[in-house]
């Protein structure tokens, strides 16, 4: 006999219904499960795609968003920014793709104390690679349909929005 794929029951569901026996409904606790929940799937999923490339979705990102560049590089600030990341996590992506070979940085000419970060060929191959990867397997949200996703990108943006994410 073959082993369940997963629990006999939803978890988060659970959870919910003994909330709102203890301290009553609050909906957006099984909403905030659910999402954590969906970010360990989707992470999971496509860091799995990415692994034997080297990566990490957030070296990929990193690599993506120097592709969208139209020089190929950027100022280490503006990945931050763009990527919405703490410094210190900008430095730890860019070096780790240094080392691989995809990716170097030089001084910033424009800015004396910056530095740019510029994709190699190789940055370039792999993230290509990895991108047709990556939507071969739908980013991980096959189970939704163009119209379902789009959906949800417009329930989430409300969050974004009062994070601040950008200026509307």
């Amino acid at each position: 006999m073959s082993k369940p794929l997963g629990l006999p029951f939803d978890p988060i569901a659970r959870a919910d219904e003994l909330w709102r026996q203890r301290w009553g409904p609050v909906p957006s606790m099984a909403a905030i499960t659910s999402v954590m929940r969906a970010h360990q799937i989707l992470l999971a999923g496509v860091d799995a795609v990415v692994k034997p490339y080297g990566l990490t979705f957030a070296r990929y990102e990193a690599l993506v968003l120097l592709t969208f560049s139209q020089a190929g590089e950027l100022p280490m600030s503006k990945i931050g920014e763009r990527l919405m990341v703490h410094p210190t996590s900008v430095t730890n992506t860019v070096d780790r793709l240094v080392t691989s070979g995809l990716v170097d940085k030089r001084p910033n000419p424009a800015d004396g104390r910056g530095t740019l970060a510029s994709i190699t060929d190789k940055g370039r191959d792999v993230v290509e690679s990895a991108t047709k990867d990556l939507m071969d397997m739908d980013f991980g949200l096959g189970a939704y349909d163009a119209e379902e996703c789009a959906e949800i990108f417009a329930v989430l943006r409300p969050l974004r929005v009062a994070a601040r994410d950008f200026e509307q």
